[in-house]
């Protein structure tokens, strides 16, 4: 899962892409890359960190023009490493070209290994290089010619920007798996992976790019539009929804925060609990919480809370800080846990440590029971299409029951929302619009997963 932003007409172009990689932060943590354009001059910056550690005034500075696009990454295909930062910038017979991408082609390798057999040079592990160089092979006349045959024989999810002079092109893949809208802002145009980039630079959202969309940007303030890919079926990711996107966004049409409250409202009206309050797992657990307490009367509290100076647990590159990042993430509130049976409600539940420490956490913060409420089905199956889901015999889900993980954790109940809860909140009862793959098993590019038996996951209760 990664952020993309890009504008054209702008005279500020790399620092309005700074501002909207600071509102896309928390799609990714990793690294974070702008690439300019000063007519047909490309300049880029790229490095691992945060937004705001990289990119200072005089960085800024050094990159000059009235277009720009934007990349905050954490990494689904390729390592953590400098040489995978986007966006992608080359140099090829048709001029300087740069690329930023988010979502994951699920033929990606195959595809390199026969770019390579035929002489290609890869200066990346991102799969993102692979659509470079079908680009440069094409012999197709213009850019946009090029881009469709070569995203023509790519499969899985991308929502792409690529910036070449003057001219800004995004594509979406048939699905609609990763989100990306399209903005006004003055005198330019913008393209985002969420509506909050927008509202930080007070630009005004147009429409999303719809799935299998092609729209061409210009500096003259020109824009056209094409579908380049039919759309047999929507999927669009539905665990946006759940846990990645911003609260503060609408996505898909909808928005998030409402949805996410949806979802507590069902969660609550199917696994009831009998208890004193109502918590959340913050951040992306509160609306949720709060829609919980709203439909089953239960008082909402604050019983956990958020050191905002650590990151996203989920998404650090590294095993060792995902196991400590709960001591570093949270603090139990002692004068609201004391003497109460809790239900404590989170988006989802993973390889289970995390869902462990926490219900620990709130036992030794006095709490006499703790409930735990999950907003979304079991996570059973990994996500191929830009999430950094582990492996299947590294979720919980995969291998063992509600019971066992409930043993697991601690807690003294276990509630996930069905999956028709899910479909409900999101106006999508017939699984139709969304894809659900990491609850379902159902994936939409094909039969990616090779069934691994159980057991899978040594757990040690107690």
């Amino acid at each position: 899962m990664c952020g993309i932003f890009g504008i054209v007409g702008h005279p500020e172009a790399a620092n309005l892409t700074y501002l909207g990689l600071h509102a896309l932060q928390h799609r990714g943590q990793e690294s974070a890359g702008i690439v300019a354009a000063e007519g047909d001059t490309l300049r880029g910056h790229r490095e691992m960190g945060l937004v705001a550690d990289i990119f200072s005034a005089d960085v800024l500075g050094k990159l000059p023009g009235t277009a720009a696009i934007g990349h905050a990454r954490y990494s689904t295909a390729g390592g953590s490493h400098l040489r995978n930062v986007q966006p992608l910038q080359v140099a090829w017979a048709g001029g300087g070209l740069a690329v930023a991408h988010n979502g994951n082609l699920v033929n990606g390798q195959s595809l390199r290994d026969e770019l390579e057999a035929q002489g290609a040079i890869f200066q990346s592990d991102a799969d993102t290089e692979v659509v470079i160089h079908l680009i440069a092979r094409s012999r197709k006349e213009t850019l946009e010619e090029r881009i469709i045959e070569a995203l023509g024989r790519v499969q899985g999810a991308y929502s792409m920007l690529f910036l070449a002079g003057q001219k800004l092109v995004a594509v979406r893949d048939p699905y609609g798996f990763r989100p990306l809208v399209l903005g006004r802002h003055k005198t330019g145009y913008v393209f985002a992976s969420e509506t909050t980039a927008l509202d930080l630079i007070e630009a005004e959202l147009i429409r999303e790019v719809e799935p299998g969309e092609m729209v061409v940007l210009s500096s003259d303030g020109g824009l056209t539009s094409r579908q380049v890919f039919p759309v047999a079926r929507l999927g669009r990711c539905i665990f946006e929804h759940v846990y990645f996107a911003k609260p503060d966004s609408v996505l898909f049409g909808s928005s998030v925060y409402e949805v996410r409250k949806e979802l507590g409202r069902q969660l609550a009206r199917e696994k009831p609990a009998d208890a004193d309050l109502v918590i959340a797992v913050p951040d992306s657990g509160v609306p949720a919480a709060l829609g919980f307490s709203q439909e089953s009367g239960i008082p909402y509290d604050v019983g956990l809370i958020r050191s905002h100076y650590v990151g996203r647990t989920f998404i650090e590159p590294q095993q060792s800080i995902r196991h400590f990042g709960v001591k570093l993430k949270l603090a139990a509130v002692r004068q609201v846990l004391k003497g109460k049976r809790v239900v404590v409600v989170d988006d989802s539940i993973v390889r289970g440590t995390t869902s462990r420490k926490i219900v620990k956490l709130l036992k030794s913060a006095g709490a006499t029971e703790v409930h735990l409420r999950i907003s979304s089905p079991p996570t059973a199956w990994p996500c191929y299409y830009g999430i950094d889901t582990p492996s299947r015999h590294e979720l919980i889900a995969s291998s063992h029951t509600v019971d066992e993980i409930s043993r697991y954790v601690t807690a003294d109940s276990l509630g996930y929302l069905s999956m028709e809860g899910l479909g409900a909140a999101v106006g999508d009862r017939n699984s139709s619009t969304f894809c659900n793959a990491c609850f379902s098993g159902n994936y939409l590019t094909g039969d990616l997963v090779t069934p691994v038996p159980r057991p899978q996951l040594e757990l040690v209760y107690g």
